[in-house]
């Protein structure tokens, strides 16, 4: 993308970076999500205070609709061909 372009996600303009991005998939950004909470709960008695309604919103989506659930797996779907 040249620096005249603008980036708008919403008409899928893109910064180069992006152009060979990899999805993720839900049982991966549980994992993320998974792991950042466990790190707001060691800085903090109640990470439930730190943690933004988004944030919590979308882990327990990503839970929900995660297929894998076992780290493992989720590193063998990822490198199968």
């Amino acid at each position: 993308m040249s620096g005249e372009e603008e980036e708008n996600a919403a008409e899928l303009k893109i910064g180069d970076e992006f152009l060979k991005a990899k999805c993720l998939m839900n049982c991966e950004v549980s994992l993320i999500l998974e792991h950042k909470y466990e790190q707001l709960q060691q800085m903090s008695e109640d990470a439930t205070n730190q943690m933004s309604q988004v944030f919590e919103k979308s882990l327990q989506y990503v839970k929900r609709f995660s297929r894998y659930k076992n780290p493992d797996a989720v590193r063998q779907v990822r490198e199968y061909p």
